[in-house]
């Protein structure tokens, strides 16, 4: 059985998501190669032939895969799949666009956000906002699999694959058209280790600002925020934890004014050490916390800053 896992990096640098998901691949098979999509990606092929474990890393290459297009990435990929039994990509935003499609094209149902893998057939898959745990098994010829990074640990360095280059393919009728892109020194809220998420009860996106940001800049922590919040505008789209928004799993969580709906927990109870800061005594968040504060964050957050020097 051999499996490909599709790299997930910034052009640059290959992501911590990569290296877990080559740890799910290994679980199915010892013959895992990695595929790497872009433009001018050589350092990034280089990089992800050092994770250890890896066979050889495949280099495709045009404008539209640097830019990650579904259908660049489908096209690249599907002829590369008479190679291979399964293909894996971290449940990132671009591997939850493209794999889907990867699926259709391959007529096979995908499998999505595994945590853990069985056997070479069966995996197993939070649903229910991750209140229970499904077994999946599947009879496809070819797997079609995108990986809950956080469930797995990070392959390790020291491996030293051979780079191949293949046929990058174009988008057809797509066409990149533009983007806006977010600019911060903080950690990348999927990977940092630390996160200071805020709620609704913060009231306002000023209030927002002026009491998340300052804690998670003096903590070198990224921002997050509760759908709720997001949804009343205190917060970017990208700032959202949840089970749909980014799904984290940090060393430490601090939550400010978060309530703890269901949709929020999903995306962050795998932290290692939770604290809640929330005036509501009964607020849910206070169930997976594994410290909590009870009391007005007005107060509190501040007596923090004052603690941390």
């Amino acid at each position: 059985m051999a499996v490909l896992v599709i790299a997930d990096h910034d052009a640059t640098h290959v992501r911590d998501t990569t290296h877990k998901t080559v740890t799910a691949a290994l679980a199915l098979s010892p013959d895992v190669d990695v595929l790497v999509v872009g433009q001018g990606s050589k350092v990034v092929a280089d990089a992800a032939a050092q994770i250890a474990g890896v066979r050889k890393v495949l280099l495709a290459e045009s404008g539209e895969l640097g830019h990650t297009l579904a259908e660049a990435v489908t096209a690249t990929v599907v002829p590369l799949m008479a190679d291979y039994d399964a293909v894996l990509s971290p449940a990132t935003m671009d591997g939850k666009n493209f794999m889907p499609r990867i699926a259709a094209k391959l007529d096979v149902a995908p499998i999505s956000d595994i945590v853990e893998v069985v056997s070479g057939d069966t995996f197993i898959r939070p649903i229910y906002a991750g209140n229970a745990l499904e077994t999946v098994q599947s009879s496809d010829g070819k797997k079609v699999i995108t990986v809950r990074a956080t469930a797995f640990t990070p392959a390790a360095e020291g491996g030293s694959a051979a780079v191949e280059t293949v046929t990058g393919t174009d988008a057809g009728k797509a066409g990149f058209v533009g983007e806006e892109l977010v600019k911060s020194d903080r950690p990348e809220l999927g990977a940092a280790k630390i996160v200071v998420s805020g709620g609704r009860a913060l009231g306002s996106a000023e209030e927002f600002h002026a009491v998340i940001e300052p804690l998670a800049d003096r903590l070198g922590a990224a921002v997050g925020a509760s759908r709720a919040a997001v949804d009343a505008g205190y917060a970017p789209n990208d700032y959202q934890v949840g089970q749909t928004g980014k799904v984290v799993a940090p060393g430490l969580y601090i939550a400010v004014g978060i309530s703890g709906a269901i949709q929020h927990l999903a995306g962050m109870k795998d932290s290692k050490v939770i604290v809640a800061i929330n005036k509501d005594a009964d607020a849910p968040i206070f169930q997976v916390a594994d410290y909590g504060i009870v009391g007005d964050y007005k107060t509190i957050v501040p007596e923090l800053m004052s603690a941390l020097g």
